[in-house]
Formats: C-alpha cells, sequence, structure tokens
C-alpha cells in the first residue's frame, strides 16, 4: 500500500470518530424534542394572555398591580379569572372609566334611558328621582365631561355558587356643570369653571353569563 493511500485512510478513520463523539456530545436535532430527562429541571414559560407576562408560580401582575398581594380583593380577583379566563383587570378599569364618563353626563343631562342596560334597578331608580326633581322645579344641567383624573380599583368580592362579581372603583372626575332655573338664570356653577368630584361605584356581573355587561349597582363618596 502506497504512502498516499495510506494517509488517506487515516484521515478518513479521524474524522468518523469525531463525528462520532460530536453526535455523543451534542445529540440530533431533527425537528421536534422529545419530553425532558427525568429529573431535568423545567424552564417556566411565560404566560401572556391579556398582554400580561405572568411567570408561573409568581404573582399575576394584572391583579397585584391594582390590589394588594394576599388580600382579599386579590384572591377574589384571581377567582373570578379562574372562572373567566378571559377577564382582565386592566381592561375592566378602562371600561369602567368610559362606564363612569358617559352615565354621569347622562345622568347630569337627565338622558337616563340611554344607559338603563347598565345599571340595576334600584340605581336607575334613585337617577331617575333626581332627574324628575329637577324637571318639576323647572332646572335644567349643562354639562360638560373633562376627563377622569384618577382611578383606583378599591375591592372586588366573588361568590364561587352563584358566580356573581363585584369591583368596587374609585373615581375622580373633573367636569363642567351649570344648572338653570326656569328663567335661564344661573343657580348652580359657573361657565368654562371645571369642578373635581369623587365617586365610588360598584359594579356587578355574573361571571361566565352570555350578558358580557357590568352593571352599576351601588354609588358612594
Amino acid at each position: 500500500m502506497n504512502s498516499p493511500l495510506l494517509q488517506l485512510l487515516v484521515l478518513a478513520g479521524i474524522a468518523v470518530f469525531l463525528i462520532l463523539r460530536l453526535k455523543s456530545v451534542l445529540g440530533t436535532r431533527d425537528g421536534f424534542e422529545g419530553p425532558p430527562r427525568r429529573g431535568a429541571p423545567e424552564v417556566a414559560k411565560p404566560d401572556r394572555r391579556q398582554g400580561f407576562e405572568v411567570i408561573e408560580g409568581g404573582p399575576d401582575r394584572d391583579i397585584v398591580d391594582h390590589v394588594a398581594e394576599g388580600s382579599a380583593a386579590a384572591d377574589a380577583l384571581a377567582r373570578i379569572k379562574r372562572a373567566e379566563p378571559d377577564f382582565a383587570v386592566g381592561e375592566f378599569l378602562q371600561g369602567a372609566r368610559g362606564a363612569y364618563e358617559w352615565i354621569l353626563l347622562a345622568f347630569e343631562r337627565g338622558n337616563l334611558d340611554e344607559v338603563a342596560p347598565f345599571l340595576s334597578e334600584e340605581i336607575y331608580e334613585a337617577f331617575s328621582q333626581v332627574v324628575d326633581a329637577r324637571h318639576e322645579e323647572g332646572l335644567t344641567v349643562e354639562a360638560e365631561f373633562i376627563g377622569v383624573r384618577g382611578t383606583t380599583l378599591a375591592d372586588a368580592r366573588f361568590d364561587d355558587a352563584s358566580g356573581r362579581a363585584e369591583v368596587t372603583v374609585n373615581f375622580v372626575g373633573e367636569l363642567i356643570s351649570v344648572v338653570r332655573n326656569a328663567a335661564g338664570e344661573i343657580v348652580e356653577g359657573k361657565p368654562g369653571q371645571s369642578r373635581r368630584q369623587k365617586d365610588s361605584w360598584t359594579f356587578e356581573r355574573v361571571v361566565g353569563s352570555d350578558d358580557p355587561n357590568w352593571r352599576l349597582v351601588a354609588t358612594g363618596e
């Protein structure tokens, strides 16, 4: 056997040896990774539901960004989310801000019919009595909503048996409100001068029901 051929065989043997060693160290990649070996630690995968990243075993930022971790409200919100996975606290508060402006303006202007589906019977009746009293006195209200200056989730409750959820939100709203009598004279407020108003509203809904609307069931300051 001549020398060049012998060198070629030696190099080929070394190449085969290196390939076998690499396969034993790196393994193979065929496009599918099987389950991890028993005893191997699993890397926690982030949960990106509703745009929030929740590390398995860690606090739900969608909840603890709004209420204290470990509080009764946090527990209630967690149970609401388990009962209805699409529920997100951040999105709820955004909707509550819009509802606050819409309902408050409807009340000030006496147009309750357009918001009736979002009010409990008791709240609708209470608001209607105020609107009717203004009408009997010949009073009219000119209202302009400036904006919501503060929104805070104050409390949450959930009844597992009935699926009934209650969430209380504190608002700080700014609006211009001018009340005129039958003669057109201003009896309350000043044109162009805004005032801040604090309200505590409780919204209620049966989680998992076909009706997606939260209803205003209680008001306070």
